[in-house]
């Protein structure tokens, strides 16, 4: 199933998301209201709607948000790193989450943001200390995009990543979840694309991961609980660049839309 999370008068709401044929392309439309509590509980009558005519909202609340850096080798290659031997982590924080079409603010104390386009993966169920080969797919509620806006200057400034990762605005994640996508889906390679301004700037596959989320979920639960909502973004592939004010930024993966944020200076 897909879905949703947007505002409505009364409080935020989940919507089953299903793709119907528009008169020039393929649209999302958001058709059955969806209990909050459980998503997949149909909670009765409702108007079918366009994705893009909702008021949408982050798919989730995570308690954490972890991260793998340099997951492409040519990613890692673009930027004159090596290829790491072992998963590289970091964190950003919740409070740096934005919603679709959200502004991703250019904080004044960095001349470089960079876009980066990932895959994001949405925990299901309490996990710690999971093996490569155990089942995992029971593990992983769903699959979304998300953008792991970068203050590329103060990334090498700082010598590590919290600062330049973690700005408010710099984890724009949605709009759609897939739950029926399987791990076998990812290794096959979902194709990840970035466009800035309709210009493509990233095109990869999560097929060229360096570590496999399997391998990634082992990794990380060795050290660290993941709870149900937590979020992990698996990776960037080459391409990634600096943002402008005024530009439009959309990463999308066919099955998963397209998520859309807009750039502008941060305010005071």
């Amino acid at each position: 199933m897909k879905y949703c999370r947007f505002a409505t008068e009364t409080g935020p709401q989940l919507g089953e998301v299903q793709e119907r044929q528009g008169e020039r392309e393929t649209e999302f439309w958001v058709v059955a209201a969806l209990s909050e509590a459980e998503a997949g509980a149909n909670t009765g009558a409702f108007e079918p709607k366009r994705l893009v005519d909702l008021t949408l909202l982050s798919p989730v609340t995570p308690s954490k948000i972890i991260c793998v850096g340099r997951n492409y080798r040519d990613h890692a290659k673009e930027l004159g790193n090596e290829v790491p031997a072992e998963p590289l982590l970091f964190f950003k924080p919740p409070s740096s989450l934005l919603p679709p079409n959200g502004i991703i603010r250019m904080p004044k104390v960095s001349q470089r943001v960079d876009f980066e386009g990932e895959l994001a993966i949405i925990i299901g169920r309490h996990a710690r200390k999971l093996r490569a080969t155990d089942d995992l797919n029971p593990y992983i509620h769903g699959y979304t995009l998300a953008n792991d806006v970068t203050a590329r200057d103060l990334q090498k400034k700082d010598g590590q990543w919290t600062r330049a990762k973690g700005f408010d605005t710099f984890c724009p994640v949605g709009p759609i979840v897939d739950t029926s996508l399987s791990l076998a889906a990812l290794e096959s390679g979902l194709t990840i694309e970035t466009h800035v301004n309709g210009e493509l700037r990233q095109h990869g596959s999560t097929a060229d991961f360096i570590f496999s989320l399997p391998v990634l979920l082992e990794y990380i639960t060795a050290a660290i609980t993941l709870e149900p909502g937590d979020l992990l973004l698996t990776g960037t592939p080459a391409g990634v660049g600096p943002l402008a004010p005024g530009d439009i930024v959309e990463i999308s993966i066919p099955q998963l839309g397209r998520l859309s944020n807009s750039v502008q200076p941060e305010q005071d």
